[in-house]
């Protein structure tokens, strides 16, 4: 048992190396348990599960690492993918990663926050390109930054430029304005919307937002009001008008 214990921390030490001297990739956890059968090679880390691969770092639950020189990863139950580099955050219930094509899939609560461009992005589905920084968000998709709200069932998000299009009822409330459209574009470097198809908006002024009844000037009295002069209905005994003020007694 002891001899079989050694042999498979040997196995497990050397396949670390010969991966880590490909990629810099490492991995740990409580538990670790291997199939080395070739054609099914998988490694599950049960947890405190961990990985790291070039500037990333996935923490889970649990990570199953399966293919050629473990280049694909799954992980479940609060997931959590870090690069410190390019400020950017994941956090899911699931994700896929694969490091050969440098693609991440996450889904379940999945939160996208972009440090650098101090944006948040949020829906049921988001798959992220390292490659080319461009992120797709699918389901209920919500993006946050500063005094912008975005909604829509479709968003792509283009980090190095820092735009998004957004598809599929999208509407925007942004610095108290809203705009609908079938499509709706947003450069957030230059604050500019362009919007395509079934075009609306509701643009809100200065103005009507500060709108106040104005003051009266110093010693000045409010104009006066003018009785009613609706003659009192035609009844052998008519009841007395209430005054105003007994009205608001009554309240």
């Amino acid at each position: 048992m002891k001899t079989n214990s050694v042999v498979l921390a040997i196995v497990l030490f050397v396949l670390m190396i010969a991966v880590a001297a490909a990629d810099d990739f490492t991995f740990s956890g409580d538990r670790v348990s291997s199939v080395f059968a070739r054609g099914r090679e998988r490694t599950l880390l049960s947890g405190h599960a961990r990985i790291r691969s070039d500037k990333n770092v996935i923490t889970a639950n649990e990570i199953e690492l399966f293919g050629k020189d473990s280049t694909f990863a799954i992980c479940r139950g609060n997931v959590r993918f870090i690069n410190v580099e390019r400020g950017l955050e994941l956090t899911c219930e699931e994700l896929f990663y694969d490091r050969e094509q440098k693609v991440i899939r996450v889904k379940g609560n999945a939160i996208m926050a972009d440090r650098e461009n101090e944006v948040i992005v949020k829906g049921g589905f988001i798959e992220h390109h390292e490659e080319t920084d461009i992120s797709v968000i699918q389901i209920g998709v919500r993006i946050l930054k500063e005094d912008m709200v975005c909604r829509a069932e479709f968003a792509t998000y283009i980090r190095e430029k820092d735009q998004l299009e957004l598809t599929g009822m999208p509407v925007v409330y942004w610095k108290g304005d809203e705009y609908r459209a079938s499509k709706i574009y947003i450069d957030l470097n230059k604050d500019e919307v362009k919007l395509e198809g079934s075009v609306e908006g509701q643009i809100t002024s200065e103005e009507e937002e500060k709108k106040e009844p104005e003051p009266l000037a110093p010693g000045k009295t409010p104009p006066p009001v003018e009785p009613d002069k609706t003659p009192p209905p035609s009844e052998p005994t008519p009841a007395p008008i209430a005054s105003p003020e007994s009205e608001e007694g009554e309240e």
